[in-house]
């Protein structure tokens, strides 16, 4: 019996193919079943037009059999089987499919659903398997034939016996080594696993003889004496996979409770999704999917551990679990898959390239994203702010990321609390709510809604009767910078230097205050030296002796989040310390600086910058001193 070679660029292949390409080895399973899917699919195909086939769609099976005692498995199929020659051309040259050319040769279109069309997925058995060995017989042909390789080294085709037509894959596994346990391919719930995953959408039955347990029958001896009873085994045969997805079915046939019951079962969350979207798209992109928005946050979302990306499928079979190409980060929270006959597919099933028509499917997925978060913030306003409680986050990341570049797609997700009633409102709704009169879009920063409420700054805006979002994130006003307006309306934090709330009158008036007490800020700015770039009367404070703002880009806010990162470089904003003048405080530090007491006015300067700091959030520089300059001053 000749042993042939492989031709010298097969058998290079066929060598990095085996160590390198195939992530898990336990994919093999899923490329011998889909050929074995694709040999059927061309006898079905044949049956629809020659009644000598004698086959009907459910007289088609794909089985597996183990057999622990020889390390074998074996995976059989009744398609149409291959001649001597096909098992040269098929086998004998790797990265060589017939699919491909059969579905050319028949002018097949996309809905014929022949999968097989990746030549080398055949040898992925090589990378759990010793031997392998293919016995097939043609359909209409007198004989079968049988393939058998050890790897590299060769193969032989001989005559074999073989009663009907269709082909058996027959591997002698590896033996088990320290890593890997090439047995575990033997184990009936492994293997069941390992259709469950990869190939519960083959359109044709994948059965197997499963062994259960069942108690014996008792006497009524037995059963007197309260004997536990003895166990016997039995065999059923299983068909392992659903064939049908849910995705392809009508979404007539389809129920609410349908969709929920396959979220939850297929992506192991013990909560029912806040929102799904089923989409049969046509046109430059030919999908299906299922889209689901999570109710709750995994665990791990805001960490580095979590995975973004959706399960893809070529024509129900699953090729990667996270596609993470299909979903921009800030859509990383969708769960769901996506199938499409579209996608070019080289090597082997799980080697994506990324080509245009990716790229059109996962723009048209970010579309669909969007348009259903638009509907359920419009028609769904509640479970919309559930969703933004667990996910709003992700969208002021998206903002912020990418230098902005996102913002007119996320804009109009955003929610902010409205210090008008303390509840969320969108951009749109601020604007289209602000008085003529109104120039900016105002906002304040700080912890929580309950400590921005007591921030001085916020006193003036207020008091003219001018709505404010509050912040609380430490994104928040990241976000605001990168989005910069918001319909040709410009955003202005409370603490920024001109509010553009003070009438000429009161502006002069200031400017008078602050040239009859200009010695005094002079001194109390040296006092604070490197500490504030200057000190100033303000304008917006009310009842607050004093409170710090900040000039430039760098806010007081940022600042805090910034140096709170784990890096050596810290950032400072330039801190302005603002003097109400209407304050009695004030009229107190006038007369400290008329009597010409520097040291003490340097000691309430510094007292009045750690309260402001104290107002801020942020840390003051020395407790004990500003303990004891409270003690000393009272």
């Amino acid at each position: 019996m000749e042993t042939k070679q492989f031709k010298a660029e097969s058998k290079r292949l066929l060598e990095m193919m085996i160590h390198s390409i195939y992530t898990h080895k336990e994919i093999f399973l899923r490329e011998l079943i889909s050929n074995a899917s694709d040999a059927i699919d061309k006898l079905y195909f044949k049956s629809l037009t020659d009644d000598k086939v004698g086959l009907s769609k459910d007289d088609f099976a794909i089985w597996i059999s183990a057999d622990k005692d020889s390390r074998t498995l074996k995976i059989t199929d009744n398609g149409i089987g291959m001649t001597a020659e096909e098992l040269e051309n098929n086998l004998g040259t790797i990265a060589n499919s017939g699919s491909l050319k059969f579905k050319s040769e028949n002018k097949l279109d996309e809905d014929s659903q022949i999968i097989g069309q990746f030549g080398v997925g055949f040898y992925s058995a090589f990378m759990v398997a010793k031997k392998v060995t293919v016995i097939s017989r043609a359909y209409g042909a007198d004989k079968a034939y049988q393939w058998e390789s050890e790897g590299v080294d060769g193969y032989t085709i001989t005559e074999a016996e073989k009663q009907s037509a269709g082909t058996e894959v027959i591997l002698e596994l590896l033996d088990d080594g320290e890593e890997e346990k090439y047995s575990d391919f033997l184990d009936q719930y492994r293997l069941k696993g390992l259709v469950k995953k990869y190939s519960d959408y083959i359109r044709f039955p994948i059965k197997m003889e499963v062994t259960h347990s069942r108690p014996k029958e008792q006497t009524e001896e037995e059963k007197a004496e309260k004997k536990a009873p003895e166990y016997e085994d039995y065999i059923e045969v299983e068909t392992l996979n659903s064939m049908v997805p849910l995705w392809k079915k009508n979404k007539s046939e389809l129920k609410e409770e349908d969709y929920k019951h396959f979220y939850v079962e297929k992506f192991y969350d013990y909560n029912e999704p806040l929102k799904y979207a089923h989409v049969k798209n046509e046109g430059n992109a030919n999908y299906n999917a299922l889209l689901y928005i999570p109710s709750k946050a995994p665990f791990d979302y805001y960490s580095k551990e979590y995975e973004k990306g959706l399960q893809l499928y070529s024509n129900g079979v699953l090729i990667m679990d996270k596609c993470a190409d299909l979903l921009p980060d800030y859509f990383s929270f969708v769960k769901g898959l996506v199938d499409s006959e579209d996608l070019s597919l080289n090597i082997s099933r799980e080697m994506l390239q990324h080509d245009r028509q990716l790229k059109v499917i996962a723009k048209s997925i970010e579309k669909t994203i969007s348009n259903e978060l638009k509907k359920m913030l419009k028609n769904e306003r509640e479970k919309y702010e559930e969703f933004w409680g667990a996910f709003g986050l992700q969208l002021k990341y998206g903002i912020y990321a990418d230098f902005g570049m996102n913002k007119e797609k996320l804009q109009d997700l955003l929610l902010f609390t409205s210090s008008k009633e303390k509840k969320l409102v969108t951009l749109d709704e601020y604007v289209t709510g602000m008085r003529e009169e109104q120039k900016f879009i105002y906002y304040a920063t700080g912890e929580s809604v309950a400590r921005i409420e007591q921030l001085p700054q916020t006193e003036l805006v207020k008091d003219n009767g001018f709505e404010i979002l509050y912040l609380t994130d430490n994104i928040d006003e990241f976000a605001l910078k990168a989005l910069m307006k918001y319909k040709d309306k410009e955003f202005k934090s409370v603490s920024a230097d001109d509010l553009g709330l003070e009438t000429p009158e009161k502006k002069e008036e200031l400017k008078a205050k602050e040239e009859e007490s200009a010695d005094m800020l002079k001194e109390l700015g040296e006092a604070l030296s490197g500490k504030v770039s200057k000190v100033v009367l303000s304008q917006r404070l009310k009842s607050h002796p004093v409170c710090l703002t900040s000039e430039g880009e760098i806010s007081l806010e940022m600042e805090k989040v910034l140096n709170a990162m784990p890096t050596d470089q810290k950032v400072h904003a330039q801190k302005v310390l603002e003097l109400n003048p209407e304050h009695e405080i004030f009229g107190k530090l006038q007369a400290i600086s008329a009597s010409g007491d520097k040291d003490k006015l340097g000691k309430y300067a510094r007292l009045l910058y750690s309260q402001a700091l104290l107002i801020e959030g942020m840390s003051i520089e020395d407790p004990v001193e500003f303990s004891n300059l409270i003690c000393e001053l009272m």
